[in-house]
């Protein structure tokens, strides 16, 4: 293990500061992106003051959301905690991650304009609560909740993350998924066939990815974060080598003309995501040689290693200092 004091890499001024920051987040168009502090992340409840996190909550659910239109019945709803994808059609509505809490009025007004028809399934691409925050009013609305088995069983525990120094107690029950698989799943709805497979711990342990076969739409979730530097939360299982692999898997699903959605940024294209596997690896490179080095976090942050990335991937809240510390943490 690492030392308790290398572990808490955000103390409660960071996680102020990260509310303050969304507060003046700026919205790229046409998709709006996250740019606030990791702890936006975290799950449905948390030990930490409650100020703070109603505060992270209430201005990341102020964001507006954008709509933007993918394919005649697929579209891409950007903005108050990442991207979230809905299938509409004479099936039902399929809805992919949920938004953060506060966000659920606008979302519920997003969602019927987009068709009259109501939800069926929900799909959640990982635990962290800015993805499965409003399981539960579309659930009590007559949705089914679907996502991996790993997303269902850490949403019924309580959570400690050291990278962060928080607590995070169980989801409510009613925001559990009630269906749950263990590698792969297919679905055949509104005309499209969407396939679903379980990532190998990357973000999480409970990551998965949904691909829509006829619309070639790739909803890569928190395992693609587009242009800005990513979390890995090696509290419930995240690695930077399992980042590295999931993008490699994603990419053998992508061409040239395939929509990426990440899971926070602006919508992407196999490029992107190449640009963002590549990055992945050289951060994994040489912080590997200055921990190997016996280099201890500090001084592996002193080293500036990421100095030539920063201009590039620093444009979120994470800059080239915090993702040492990330990726030290998750090699």
């Amino acid at each position: 293990m690492h030392p308790a004091q290398d572990q808490r890499l955000f103390c409660r001024r960071d996680f102020l500061r990260g509310a303050s920051a969304l507060a003046g987040a700026g919205l790229l168009s046409p998709n709006p992106f996250w740019r606030g502090t990791a702890s936006v992340l975290l799950g449905q409840q948390t030990s930490a003051p409650t100020d703070a996190l109603s505060a992270i909550r209430a201005t990341l659910g102020a964001i507006p959301i954008q709509s933007h239109k993918l394919t005649d019945n697929l579209t891409l709803l950007s903005g108050p905690g990442g991207n979230v994808a809905v299938l509409g059609g004479r099936d039902g509505k399929l809805v992919i991650d949920t938004f953060v809490a506060p966000a659920w009025p606008k979302l519920n007004d997003a969602l019927s304009a987009i068709s009259r028809e109501p939800v069926k399934t929900v799909i959640n691409t990982h635990w962290h609560y800015d993805h499965t925050d409003n399981n539960a009013p579309l659930h009590a609305s007559g949705a089914t909740v679907l996502a991996h088995e790993n997303c269902k069983t850490r949403m019924t525990q309580p959570h400690e993350v050291p990278v962060l120094g928080l607590k995070v107690a169980p989801s409510p029950t009613e925001a559990l998924p009630q269906e749950t698989f263990s590698d792969t799943r297919k679905i055949d709805t509104n005309g499209e066939a969407l396939r679903l497979a379980h990532l190998a711990p990357a973000h999480t342990d409970t990551d998965l990815y949904v691909y829509f076969e006829k619309s070639d739409v790739l909803h890569c979730g928190d395992c693609f974060f587009n242009g800005i530097y990513p979390f890995i939360d090696t509290s419930t299982g995240g690695r930077i080598a399992g980042m590295i692999a999931a993008a490699d898997t994603l990419l053998t699903l992508a061409g040239r003309e395939t929509k990426v959605i990440p899971g926070h940024g602006p919508l992407g294209t196999k490029s992107d995501l190449e640009k963002f596997r590549d990055m992945l690896a050289t951060a994994q490179a040489r912080v590997q040689k200055l921990k190997s080095e016996g280099k201890s976090i500090d001084e592996a942050v002193a080293a500036k290693p990421f100095a030539d990335l920063d201009p590039v991937w620093g444009k979120g809240h994470f800059k080239g200092d915090d993702f040492v510390k990330i990726v030290y943490l998750a090699l």
